[in-house]
């Protein structure tokens, strides 16, 4: 296997509406303003919304993304509308397994961009790269129970309904929740 921080491949790539790249510093203040914005529909499914974050604690997370992809720990990615810019939300490929390889895609879009098909077109696209770029045989969606939103964009993307596994989690709310499964494998 070859080491992964040895590993070439495109650090952004686009979609027929989206730029998706690797986050970059001086990110932070823009993905701040998308997460206050969008607090209320974060908070039930994303732990880190429940913490009080500065423009700079943003940007120090922002700078330690960077430096995960770069060494291929984790592979966040920012996305943006090709049309004026405009930050949409962030994704990426994420609990990877370079063994196999695998890969799980999570994502979040800011509320004003909610709605409009921009996670499932992100989502599709980033499995894509997954598979042809990074040479992915299994391409992964988590998400809890309840966020039936979460489900839709992975159906919609095209991933299939695997298990679900019941009370093996703690949701962001702090309760007990199931979790739910969804996969594209190679050549699907």
């Amino acid at each position: 296997m070859i080491e992964p921080i040895l590993r070439e491949f495109p650090d952004r790539f686009e979609s027929k509406r989206l730029l998706i790249r690797l986050p970059l510093p001086g990110d932070g203040a823009e993905v701040h303003a998308a997460i206050t914005e969008s607090l209320d529909e974060l908070r039930p499914w994303m732990p880190w919304a429940h913490l009080e974050q500065t423009i700079d604690d943003v940007e120090a997370n922002v700078r330690q993304a960077r430096a995960d992809f770069l060494a291929r720990r984790d592979l966040r990615l920012h996305l943006y509308l090709r049309e004026d810019g405009t930050f949409v939300g962030s994704s990426g490929l994420h609990r990877i397994d370079w063994e196999v390889p695998r890969f799980e895609i999570g994502y979040w879009v800011r509320t004003p961009m909610a709605g409009q098909g921009l996670a499932t077109e992100a989502t599709r696209r980033i499995a894509d790269f997954a598979f042809d770029d990074l040479g992915a045989e299994r391409v992964e969606i988590w998400c809890d129970a309840r966020n039936e939103r979460s489900a839709a964009v992975a159906t919609r993307a095209g991933f299939i309904f695997e298990p679900r596994l019941s009370r093996n989690r703690i949701g962001a709310d702090g309760k007990l929740s199931d979790s739910l499964c969804f996969v594209r494998l190679k050549g699907s």
